[in-house]
């Protein structure tokens, strides 16, 4: 039925709503390249119009930092009702968590307050959000050894810079997205940015490249190195673990690291491992060393190839004139005997 007025819109009655969405949510949201789990929860509630606080409710989550909770471990579940109603295939869901890659012990602890110097949960770049057509948070940013923005070359935040509270996404009240702070609305795009000194810059950079290579492995030369990235911060402070300490305390740890040159990583380790390593650490970076790599190897074929066509080849052999030069040959000799 349509109702048609000279001062209304017209109004008509449609297909119900239930029936439209079918058995799924109305807006799905697709995951990005690196995106932690919570993150994304995160935006699929503000895109369906529920505020995380209480989409903590339909997921019948009820503890305080439930999201990133599932950032550890999604229980079954919860699993089946997001893939249900989202589309989105459990090994993607999986794909977002934090255990199958990174390795958990340098992860920042579940923290909502603390100290100024004490470590937060989460870290994040300001440039990286802004430039994000769906601002996200990664998981890389959950790393106590992450300092710095290897796109932005600067140092991470791990608080609102206007109140100095931690990134509380999950206790959002409001429909908000989750790059606004959940305790006084500061947009985290607009965060000044921080600077970081090149030495500690690519220091930072070799650490992570390190972690990819070995922190998903369980062998004595990973928990070695997990053992030494722990202890970066003795000598500089007093706690007990480098994953306590802020970002600010973690990169003035690194950067004293990056001054003053050692073998910390690799001393006493004579592994296959460890010399990967002290390549890296060379070289700057792990794409770095494979680059010299290729450099080297290219070099090496284009001399090899430079010695191949400097060789003197000997002529091709002309079958055929060879053949009638030994018919002649044989003629004459027959030729002389019969003379004989």
């Amino acid at each position: 039925m349509t109702m048609v007025d000279a001062q209304a819109p017209a109004i008509s009655i449609r297909e119900r709503y239930l029936d439209v969405v079918s058995d799924r949510w109305p807006v799905t949201v697709v995951p990005q390249a690196d995106e932690l789990l919570s993150s994304w929860l995160h935006r699929l509630a503000h895109a369906n119009g529920v505020a995380p606080r209480a989409f903590a409710r339909v997921l019948r989550r009820n503890s305080r930092m439930w999201s990133p909770a599932l950032d550890f471990r999604l229980p079954s579940d919860i699993a089946k009702l997001l893939s249900a109603n989202t589309g989105i295939a459990p090994d993607e869901l999986a794909a977002m968590m934090l255990p199958h890659a990174l390795p958990r012990q340098l992860l920042l602890p579940l923290r909502t307050s603390g100290h100024r110097t004490d470590s937060t949960w989460l870290q994040f770049c300001s440039y990286c959000l802004a430039e994000d057509a769906q601002p996200y948070f990664r998981r890389r940013w959950r790393l106590a050894t992450r300092v710095s923005c290897s796109n932005h070359s600067c140092r991470l935040r791990d608080r609102c810079p206007s109140c100095q509270s931690c990134i509380a996404v999950f206790d959002q009240a409001d429909l908000v997205p989750q790059h606004y702070c959940a305790r006084c609305g500061y947009d985290l795009r607009r965060a000044p940015r921080i600077g970081i000194s090149p030495a500690a810059r690519q220091l930072d950079r070799c650490i992570d490249d390190i972690c990819r290579l070995e922190g998903m492995k369980d062998t004595p030369s990973s928990r070695s190195l997990i053992r030494r990235l722990l202890n970066t911060h003795e000598g500089i402070y007093s706690r007990p673990n480098l994953t306590d300490l802020s970002t600010g305390a973690r990169a003035r740890c690194i950067a004293y690291a990056a001054k003053h040159e050692d073998d910390w990583l690799t001393v006493g380790d004579e592994t296959a491992a460890a010399q990967w390593r002290r390549l890296i650490l060379a070289a700057g970076s792990h794409r770095t060393l494979i680059e010299r790599f290729a450099d080297c190897l290219a070099k090496r074929r284009e001399l090899r190839e430079l010695q191949v066509k400097t060789i003197v080849q000997p002529k091709p052999v002309d079958v055929a004139a060879l053949l009638e030069a030994y018919g002649r040959v044989m003629e004459r000799g027959r030729r002389r005997r019969s003379n004989a």
